[in-house]
């Protein structure tokens, strides 16, 4: 798909990865509706945008989530791309995982991102297509001591993700999944759980960290391409 003069729906866009995918598809033409619980950041990026509105959303409200898709249908009459990039990491061992804080991170991870799919799907198939782009992570490739708990919700979202690219290609709606590995964003002060050193893992060296404009580069590519998985 071409990205210019389609409307793309961007979850997480106050900052990081979610800001900078926001920033690509303004820059290639799209209208964007921006969505993340901050609402002063959005608001003020939003302005910054050729065309743009900002939806406070809180991933973890279902009440928010229809509200995102509705006011994204009311102001521009179609949603052509959902990013799911809102999300948030989980450090610690697997014997100490604290259930209530992964129920958190998998009602975010998990439950947001299909909630925001199963919103917009009847919207896509309705206007004849659509692509959907779900943001997971390298750690759902690999087996992380201390990612055991984060890794499993992008287990999850692969999942649901590549199945649901299966159901709805009749639908001409196009599902993909993009693997960031360490990104220079917010992401691992904002996560639970113990401070995590990726530098003690197995003594391995750290890995290239990725700039967040790198990961929505390789997301616009992915959105044109319509492959089904992408890893940075």
């Amino acid at each position: 798909m071409k990205i210019k003069d389609k409307v793309v729906v961007v979850t997480g866009a106050s900052g990081g990865i979610g800001r900078a995918a926001a920033q690509w598809c303004a820059d290639h033409g799209a209208k964007v509706v921006l969505a993340a619980r901050s609402k002063g950041a959005l608001a003020t990026f939003a302005k910054e945008l050729p065309d743009a509105i900002a939806v406070p959303t809180d991933m973890r409200n279902p009440k928010d989530i229809t509200r995102l898709i509705k006011k994204a249908i009311d102001h521009y009459g179609r949603i052509d791309v959902l990013i799911n990039n809102a999300g948030q990491g989980m450090h610690g061992p697997v014997e100490t995982i604290d259930i209530g804080d992964y129920q958190r991170i998998m009602e975010l991870n998990v439950y947001g991102a299909l909630r925001a799919m199963q919103a917009v799907i009847p919207t896509m198939r309705e206007q004849g297509g659509g692509t959907i782009i779900n943001v997971s992570s390298l750690v759902s490739k690999n087996y992380f001591p201390g990612l055991g708990a984060y890794a499993s919700t992008k287990y999850a979202l692969n999942a649901l993700s590549l199945t649901a690219r299966q159901e709805l290609a009749p639908d001409n709606i196009t599902v993909s999944v993009i693997h960031p590995k360490m990104t220079a964003t917010e992401f691992m002060k904002n996560s639970l759980g113990p401070a995590f050193d990726m530098g003690a893992r197995d003594n391995r060296p750290l890995p290239v960290i990725d700039t967040p404009e790198q990961v929505a580069e390789k997301i616009g590519a992915l959105i044109e391409s319509g492959d089904a998985e992408a890893e940075m």
